[in-house]
């Protein structure tokens, strides 16, 4: 059972636990994003929901109700223009289908939007128009979307669909998130919650069964990570315990060791053509999956591996190179080097945890609202909100 601590301040949920966040830094969270927060739900109340079904790729091999994307750094081969697709690491094909990869990053924006404004004022309005995006893509006959991932990540004369291709739906994170928050304040019809803890749950046994959910579970890298993250946040949706377990010693005995070196960094991401972008991105899901997993018997941002290595290890080696990226001394990533960063999620949830002073003052001055797609699209977490209650 969730026990609440009463004191004065925020609460800051972890998956089933609680703790306070001192007022003063909750008080300045929600300062710096209050303004812009209403603005963007505001706009966000004339939106219309837009879901798979509002456009077809020539190239999916599967319905109109399955998610489809391609894979991003394949391209045609100039030796064989019609043949199949060839391999260009973290060079992105602009050309490739990503409609509906847009369509599901855009509703998670909206329903964060829409959602973090409801906490901050309580108008219904805003959780009212969060659940129609919702409910358009979870519950409605005619534009919901299949609860798999079959078709995604898929390569032209290679592959109609890829495991890596789960890492899309990060961006269902928060708009579980804001079911968790509706769901605890009794605001969402009990058969409409019903129908769409359904498809996650279904989602989630897709994820666990199927070979490319296998796949994608045992990948060494960001994906693996990924993976976990998803799987955290959806079982704590539909109280699916077993998986909440298996996330937790997964995270402890495979993605931490496996993963970390002893300095704290992710070499499997340091050999990659985006080196810090993808270190920044490992970084944010592993603190996400510390997030979503602590609960008042299990603090998992205090695990340590026994040679030593834990999440705050990764954020101590990497701030530095958020706080001043002129000291980064390897190679600059291939694209999108200037973008980042932005408000890591990592130094947010590493300040609510350890009240670490110099990592909050670096979150509060960098970018919170990105407008970037490759940087929105790698940020699966962009409403502090949602996490502070």
């Amino acid at each position: 059972m969730r026990k609440t601590i009463v004191s004065i301040g925020f609460i800051i949920f972890f998956g089933t636990a609680t703790a306070v966040v001192g007022e003063n830094t909750a008080e300045q969270i929600r300062h710096l994003l209050e303004k812009e927060t209403i603005q963007r739900a505001d706009a966000a109340l004339h939106e219309k929901p837009v879901t798979v079904t509002a456009t077809r790729a020539t190239r999916s091999a599967g319905g109109i109700h399955d998610f489809y994307s391609e894979g991003d750094y394949w391209w045609p081969n100039p030796e064989a223009p019609d043949g199949p697709y060839i391999r260009r690491d973290g060079e992105t094909n602009p050309e490739n289908f990503t409609a509906h990869r847009q369509a599901m990053i855009r509703m998670s924006q909206l329903v964060g939007d829409l959602t973090s404004a409801w906490i901050l004022t309580g108008k219904q309005v805003y959780s009212d128009a969060a659940m129609q995006h919702i409910r358009a893509w979870f519950i409605t006959p005619d534009t919901q979307m299949n609860p798999n991932l079959l078709y995604a990540q898929a390569i032209k004369g290679v592959a109609t669909g890829r495991g890596i291709g789960i890492i899309d739906t990060i961006h269902l994170i928060e708009v579980v998130q804001s079911l968790r928050l509706m769901e605890a304040k009794g605001i969402i019809d009990k058969e409409e919650l019903g129908t769409i803890k359904q498809w996650f749950s279904d989602y989630l046994t897709w994820m666990s069964t199927h070979r490319y959910g296998i796949k994608e579970m045992e990948a060494k890298n960001n994906h693996g990570t990924c993976w976990v993250m998803q799987v955290a946040a959806f079982a704590l949706f539909t109280d699916n315990r077993e998986m909440i377990r298996f996330c937790t010693e997964r995270y402890k005995t495979v993605l931490l060791p496996n993963q970390m070196a002893a300095d704290g960094s992710f070499p499997l991401e340091l050999e990659r053509t985006k080196p810090y972008g993808y270190s920044l991105f490992n970084l944010d899901a592993m603190a996400t999956i510390c997030q979503l997993l602590t609960t008042e018997e299990k603090n998992i941002w205090n695990y340590t591996t026994p040679d030593g290595k834990n999440i705050d290890k990764g954020i101590a080696w990497l701030y530095p190179y958020v706080k001043d990226k002129s000291s980064w001394k390897r190679q600059p990533d291939i694209m999108f080097w200037e973008e980042w960063p932005v408000a890591q999620p990592f130094l947010l949830f590493g300040t609510l945890h350890h009240f670490n002073k110099e990592y909050f003052k670096t979150w509060m001055q960098l970018e919170h609202f990105p407008t970037n797609e490759e940087v929105v699209r790698n940020l699966p977490i962009r409403h502090p909100l949602l996490w502070i209650q």
